[in-house]
């Protein structure tokens, strides 16, 4: 098992699934890095150089640039998938699904339901999200909410190297269509990634860390900040489970709810919008099918509801950091 970054195991992904299934191809703006402009082929592939080396295996049949023109390549992909092909479309920034939303609410979403049956959508959506660069309010969303409030969309956020490859390799082969989330500031972090292909299933949680105290749930960048806040409560005394939920939907309910059991105390952390947010949603779910095993009231760690600043003091305290999980813990703990 070998030592890979974030950016290494999506590649990877890409490259095995494209090799194994000629219905696999990739599209959208820059993946291939220079071409059609004046700079070389396949310079870089793309804006996080994801895509490199794709298209020199496999061409420009298969790695396919496109305009900034977001609705019109989301929707050819969509058509694509629907007519057999596995369209892995990269929206950049998940700020930009704006541009495109029609195509994946009232189209990838339910021509399956729509047509009876008949027609499958196997397609993923790979985009950005998260802040932390000081991108800007339109390059520096989590989204994730807002798909998944989608009926037909699947949505998953990995928050380590291996997780990225397997799910991305089982959001390939996934018959509805997946909406990728990958976060901005973890590119390069680095994890144990098998060199022998596999896959992890969709809607299934992991768990971290493990103690009897606390239940912490998280997607993405917020599991590494929430597994850091367990290893310095760890110090203090206090044991707390930390769940990755890795998928919003489908979500792994039953696995909140077993460590909610357990410790009767949940943290929810999210680096998502608060209001009808995603974990608004789990604590929901702790209040209405576990409200007997809650010893303490629900505590969320988000951003406030407000725009993401510019500024980078700003951002920073928008952003959900360790200090702010740690003091949620010890809140339902007071």
């Amino acid at each position: 098992m070998a030592q890979k970054s974030f950016r290494e195991a999506i590649n990877e992904a890409l490259h095995e699934e494209m090799a194994r299934d000629d219905t696999v191809f990739v599209i959208g703006e820059d993946i291939a890095g220079g071409t059609g402009g004046d700079g070389e082929e396949d310079a870089w592939g793309g804006v996080m150089g994801v895509t490199k080396g794709l298209l020199g295996r496999f061409g420009s049949n298969r790695v396919i640039d496109t305009p900034i023109s977001e609705m019109s390549y989301i929707g050819a992909a969509v058509g694509a998938a629907a007519t057999g092909m596995r369209p892995v479309a990269e929206l950049m920034f998940c700020d930009f699904a704006g541009c495109c939303f029609d195509q994946l609410m009232n189209q990838a979403a339910k021509l399956r339901y729509m047509l009876g049956g008949q027609a499958k959508v196997p397609l993923v959506v790979r985009m950005q999200c998260g802040g932390g660069f000081n991108a800007a309010a339109q390059h520096s969303q989590t989204l994730h909410a807002l798909f998944t409030h989608i009926p037909g969309l699947k949505v998953v956020m990995p928050s380590n190297p291996r997780d990225a490859k397997g799910l991305l390799v089982e959001a390939i082969r996934d018959d509805d269509p997946v909406m990728f989330m990958e976060h901005k500031f973890m590119y390069d972090d680095k994890g144990d990634v098998p060199d022998e292909p596999y896959t992890i299933p969709l809607g299934i949680a992991d768990y971290t860390r493990d103690g009897e105290d606390v239940t912490i749930c998280a997607l993405g960048r917020m599991v590494n900040l929430s597994n850091q806040a367990a290893d310095e409560l760890a110090k203090e005394g206090i044991a707390c489970t930390v769940v990755d939920l890795r998928c919003t939907s489908p979500l792994d309910e039953e696995s909140v709810l077993e460590s909610l059991e357990e410790t009767g105390r949940l943290v929810i952390v999210d680096e998502g919008y608060p209001r009808c947010g995603f974990a608004a949603d789990v604590a929901a779910l702790a209040a209405r099918s576990g409200f007997g095993y809650l010893k303490a009231p629900v505590q969320t760690v988000t951003p406030p509801h407000t725009t993401i600043p510019f500024a980078p003091i700003l951002e920073e305290l928008y952003i959900p950091d360790v200090d702010r999980i740690k003091q949620a813990v010890k809140a339902t703990l007071a």
